[in-house]
């Protein structure tokens, strides 16, 4: 359990940089990653080029300063839970957004499976429009 803990960590604790790479590096090829219904990534990404293209990508050059900090985590066996916070400012609107977010990550053979986002998306549609 401590690994999984660790692994998930890792992927958010360094730089932008550093946690990126991180993330490839313990992604499943066949990773199912879900983004919240009323996120503007909204939708099931499944593999690396899709995650990468369709949500990762696209958080790179629509937000300036796009950052998830951690509070909490909590592991149960194979499943670790984030929870924390999203800020940034949209790049189309100029307007800044801080949303309230939860992660739950599904950990196999020290690879992420798949990740299913919850987040308030209310914040986030405010910078959108």
């Amino acid at each position: 359990m401590r690994a999984n803990l660790d692994l998930i960590r890792r992927t958010y604790e360094g730089s932008s940089e550093e946690n990126g790479n991180n993330l490839l590096a313990v992604l499943s090829p066949s990773v199912e990653w879900t983004e919240a219904a009323g996120f503007p990534y909204a939708g099931t990404y499944v593999g690396v080029d899709a995650l990468m293209k369709g949500v990762f990508q696209r958080l790179a050059t629509e937000w300036t300063g796009y950052r998830a900090d951690v509070h909490t985590y909590l592991v149960d066996g194979d499943r670790v839970a984030a929870f924390g916070v999203y800020s940034g400012t949209y790049k189309a609107t100029g307007k800044p957004m801080t949303a309230a977010f939860a992660h739950l990550y599904e950990v196999k053979d020290g690879r992420i499976v798949r990740m299913t986002q919850y987040v308030d998306t209310a914040m986030v549609q405010k910078a959108l429009s």
